[in-house]
């Protein structure tokens, strides 16, 4: 049997005074969803996050979606993002997420975002080729603002913290070593200085002087976070003997699909944002599921809409997904789950530890009519560790 999973980013939430105490996903109108929830089974899945986490996050939500414990194959943010925009990497890089962002002389942060600047090409192409005491420094444009960062070199360490503190209005952060090892503290050491110098070059680009001019932000430093270091994961073909393919519009889950070894499945307009080619993200899921015995599609943008609190668009973008799955319903011989990584609470506007529902469709039916996060706690499936998931759905799809 095959299997489609469909991950909605940020699906579950708590009810909304303004949706008469609904969710966005109770409040919207989803007959195609409710369809597959009436003739599958349903559940809750509980997020996994580490101990240390305030709440559940992207990248160790998907790892353990996909049954590999974090606490063993998590590998640092940095490095899912800079896969996720082609960067190759090898055993023992550092990895880092980048964004531009704008600090006066004395180094406060004024934008995390430089005023969300674009076209970052230019400012990219003058921080190519530095090297510091042996180690390269390579660089890439992800997306608007952000970049992708990556130093190789020996005696390296992602034991480092942060120097973005999150917030504006304060010093960027000095890089220091998390652990007591001379990795670690050597690795500071050189990003700090790279830092250093890609402020002095990004300080006097003509971008940014024309930038300044404009009365514009100049993207004068590079705020760095989520470093991790690259080693081999074991392919998603080689643990479960699945040939898998993925469709995803964000960095972070194409990098997370291409270190387990899935292959690509290229959709035009297909992004992490509400204007994202649903139609076309489905169509693919339908014309390739003969080609691979397992294909994860993840749409983004109900998570984004959350985190801005805009409870009105994530139910009416929960809509449009329901508009455009109908060309997997009458898939044969095919088991369809649509779940969420985690919830992201509109009224919090960020993650939240809600469990997320899930539907499965193709392995018999249960008594739930509606999928939503009250409906589906009624469900057969009980509720789910999201470790536990995988194991269960290769169950399903063997009966």
């Amino acid at each position: 049997m095959k299997i489609i999973l469909i991950v909605i980013d940020g699906l579950g939430d708590t009810p909304i005074p303004q949706l008469k105490n609904k969710t966005p996903l109770e409040a919207a109108n989803t007959p195609n969803l409710d369809f597959l929830a009436k003739n599958g089974i349903c559940g809750q899945v509980g997020p996994f996050w580490f101990k240390w986490q305030k709440y559940p996050r992207s990248d160790t939500c998907h790892l353990a979606i996909f049954g590999y414990n974090p606490k063993v194959y998590y590998l640092g943010r940095g490095v899912y993002e800079v896969r996720g925009i082609n960067m190759k990497l090898k055993k023992g890089d550092v990895a880092l997420r980048v964004n531009f962002g704008t600090v006066d002389k004395n180094l406060r942060i004024i934008d995390r975002r430089a005023g969300r600047i674009e076209k970052t090409q230019s400012l990219i192409k003058s921080l190519q080729g530095i090297e510091i005491e042996r180690v390269k420094f390579l660089i890439k444009k992800s997306y608007g603002h952000r970049a992708g960062l990556i130093l190789r070199g020996r005696d390296l360490s992602a034991k480092i913290s942060d120097g973005d503190p999150h917030r504006i209005g304060v010093k960027v952060k000095k890089i220091l070593a998390r652990e007591k090892t001379k990795e670690a503290e050597f690795t500071a050491k050189i990003l700090n200085k790279f830092l250093e110098r890609a402020h002095q070059i990004l300080e006097n680009h003509p971008l940014n002087k024309k930038r300044i001019k404009k009365g514009l932000l100049p993207a004068n430093y590079l705020l760095v976070r989520g470093a991790g270091m690259f080693k081999e994961t074991i392919s998603f073909k080689k643990k479960y003997g699945l040939k898998a393919g993925f469709i995803a519009g964000g960095a972070l889950y194409k990098g997370i699909a291409r270190i387990l070894g899935m292959k690509e499945i290229k959709v035009k307009g297909a992004n992490g944002l509400p204007t994202t080619n649903l139609k076309g993200k489905f169509l693919a899921v339908k014309k390739n599921i003969q080609k691979f015995d397992f294909i994860f599609l993840h749409i983004k943008a109900t998570d984004n809409l959350a985190e801005d609190g805009n409870f009105q668009g994530k139910k009416d973008f929960i809509e449009k997904i329901d508009k455009n799955l109908k060309p997997i319903l009458n898939l044969k011989n095919t088991l369809i789950v649509i779940t969420g990584d985690h919830s992201t609470c509109c009224t919090l506007k960020r993650h939240c530890r809600e469990p997320v529902p899930i539907l499965i469709y193709g392995a018999g039916s249960d008594s739930v009519k509606q999928f939503s996060e009250k409906a589906c706690q009624r469900g057969k499936l009980g509720k789910i560790k999201q470790l536990d998931l995988m194991p269960k759905i290769l169950k399903l799809a063997e009966n």
